[in-house]
């Protein structure tokens, strides 16, 4: 049977020939880079994040990895605890040792490459009563790794769960973990919003229901291309969880990976209150350090002229709290 082949938008590709990897490698030899820059590791807050089940949090773990609470669940996103990936050590401790995390209700998965799915990790994270959401054509693979509470989404596909409202969104992208399975399986984002707003609890104290939760976006693996607007467009996003790294050398990085200003137009693209930077400082994907994907994605920010307290970068184990009515709150 033939396999299915996924595409992006106005199907531009991220093939890459042979003479472009040699031509990369040569360029990398010859660069010399600073990496004394290290994200900072923050102590995380493992009794609050234990015991919490009404605020809105954002914890990173590093890279893409993010231990969310929304709407009294535990999500992980892009989970990966490595310690290397394939040649490449892990350049700082993840935010929260993988036995510490609190119970996972639910795992989100962008897309099949291994720095955003690592079987390994997952094993770890997922128990009886752990859910764990896909991208179309990649549900198979879950199952025959004994993971049977999986769900697999298409491109602008919306499912209720639990309380939250999550849709799959596009991405520019492409996937492989094989040399025969490229493409076999789609990317993308989510976005998380209240599935019953109407029937948000009431607070007690006040005799009013409580405001609601804010949506985020959590954008997965990119390059920049016309779907940030798109997905502005449909949804009301409050807090963007946006890629920054993994762009240099940028001839090679742009079909699949935005730089930190593609970012930040990103960011302003689908409309966000408050952008989270992420997919940078864990791992030596390409030749851009952490230190350079901030400085760029500062003067960014202050070229578009936008409020420094809207964009926050958080260390590993650092907890963003949400709340609905004042949503620059920081635990």
């Amino acid at each position: 049977m033939a396999k299915t082949r996924y595409n992006n938008i106005d199907n531009v590709s991220t093939d890459k020939t042979l003479k472009e990897f040699r031509q990369w490698r040569e360029e990398r030899r010859r660069k010399k880079k600073d990496y004394s820059f290290v994200v900072p590791n923050i102590p995380p807050k493992l009794s609050y994040l234990t015991e919490n089940k009404l605020d809105t949090t954002i914890t990173w773990i590093g890279h893409s990895t993010f231990f969310l609470q929304y709407e009294g669940l535990n999500i992980i996103t892009d989970p990966i605890w490595a310690r290397r990936l394939g040649f490449e050590k892990r350049l700082g401790e993840p935010g929260i040792p993988v036995s510490e995390v609190p119970p996972i209700d639910l795992i989100l998965i962008s897309h099949s490459h291994y720095d955003h799915l690592h079987i390994a990790s997952i094993r770890k994270l997922y128990r009886t009563g752990t859910t764990i959401i896909v991208p179309a054509g990649l549900k198979r693979k879950m199952l025959r790794k004994g993971f049977h509470n999986c769900v697999e989404m298409q491109w602008w596909q919306e499912i209720t769960l639990q309380g939250i409202k999550l849709a799959f969104v596009p991405t520019q992208h492409w996937t492989r973990r094989t040399p025969f399975d490229t493409n076999t399986s789609h990317w993308g984002g989510y976005v998380l919003q209240p599935s019953h707003p109407e029937n948000h609890p009431v607070d007690e104290e006040r005799g009013e229901k409580q405001k609601l939760p804010p949506n985020l976006y959590f954008a997965g693996d990119s390059g920049y291309f016309p779907g940030f607007k798109e997905i502005g467009s449909r949804y009301k996003v409050h807090v963007a969880l946006m890629p920054i790294g993994a762009y240099e050398p940028e001839w090679f990085m742009t079909s699949q990976h935005v730089n930190p200003e593609e970012a930040m137009q990103a960011f302003i693209d689908v409309g966000a209150e408050t952008m989270i930077p992420m997919h940078y400082g864990t791992f030596r994907l390409a030749d851009d350090t952490a230190r350079e994907a901030l400085d760029r994605m500062e003067g960014a920010r202050a070229a578009h002229r936008i409020s420094a307290e809207r964009i926050k970068t958080l260390g590993y184990g650092e907890t963003l709290v949400v709340h609905p009515e004042v949503r620059t709150s920081r635990q």
